[in-house]
């Protein structure tokens, strides 16, 4: 099943290209080079990175693609859009056919199907004295094939595919007109009305809002109830010492 392709965005530039090592490294190659937002898309890549340096895996037929932008305000602005990303990765899962309510979003760049991973965010910048030059904002999908579970670190969730889980096929390029397009769309609200439309949307899409949640920082784990997302982007837990802000961590359900 593929669903009818909506019109590229008006304004973004995109790089189709059948192999690279990474579209992030890709991406901060020729980031000097663009003169618009230009996804750059790879069939094939040889070295995926994922969060704090991981590898991530591709199987053919899998989607990876990576955003380049110059933002407009602060580092900690730029950051939030995760959180747009995240919420056009959903609405692309859901234009070419994934049912709503078996989608979730997990804090702070994965995206959930049926309660496994079928997608994830990174972002990554470049600049100086904390003036932002370019964002990158890659993204990996399991559309054909979900990775060896058995490569992941101990408590992770278990990767699912698109295919496996739904039955839908659809091909990298014609999966990223609707990204592109979900993307454009939520930029637009987080430009013209800031971040307060997408934390509620991302709130009430989030996974495992209201139950216990763990959250491994490098020095320690705080366990407690999922409350809330803050205006920040943090993680608010309630925790048995009390109310807890988490800026960045490893999720742990």
């Amino acid at each position: 099943m593929s669903a009818e392709a909506p019109a590229w965005p008006v304004g973004v530039d995109r790089l189709v290209l059948p192999t690279t090592d990474s579209t992030m490294a890709e991406a901060v190659r020729r980031a000097a080079g663009l003169i618009r937002p230009t996804w750059i898309c790879a069939l094939t890549q040889t070295a995926g990175r994922g969060r704090r340096g991981r590898a991530w895996a591709m199987p053919p037929g899998n989607f990876a693609a990576s955003l380049v932008m110059r933002p407009d305000g602060p580092p900690a602005q730029a950051a939030l859009r995760s959180f747009v990303a995240a919420l056009a990765l959903r609405d692309a899962l859901i234009a070419v056919g994934a049912q709503p309510e078996v989608l979730a979003l997990k804090w702070p760049n994965d995206v959930l199907l049926h309660g496994g991973k079928v997608a994830g965010i990174l972002l990554e910048s470049t600049g100086a004295g904390g003036r932002i030059d370019h964002l990158i904002i890659g993204v990996g999908v399991n559309l054909a094939a979900a990775p060896d579970a058995a490569l992941l670190e101990p408590g992770a969730l278990s990767p699912v595919s698109l295919v496996a889980e739904t039955g839908i096929r659809i091909t990298p390029e014609d999966f990223l007109i609707h990204l592109a397009q979900g993307y454009a769309r939520w930029e637009d609200r987080f430009m013209t009305d800031g971040f307060a439309p997408i934390r509620n949307a991302w709130l009430q899409n989030a996974a495992r809002l209201g139950k216990t949640i763990t959250a491994r920082l490098p020095r320690e784990e705080v366990t407690g109830r999922l409350h809330d997302m803050d205006m920040e982007g943090q993680l608010v837990l309630e925790t048995v010492q009390g109310r807890r802000l988490i800026a960045a961590a490893d999720i742990f359900f």
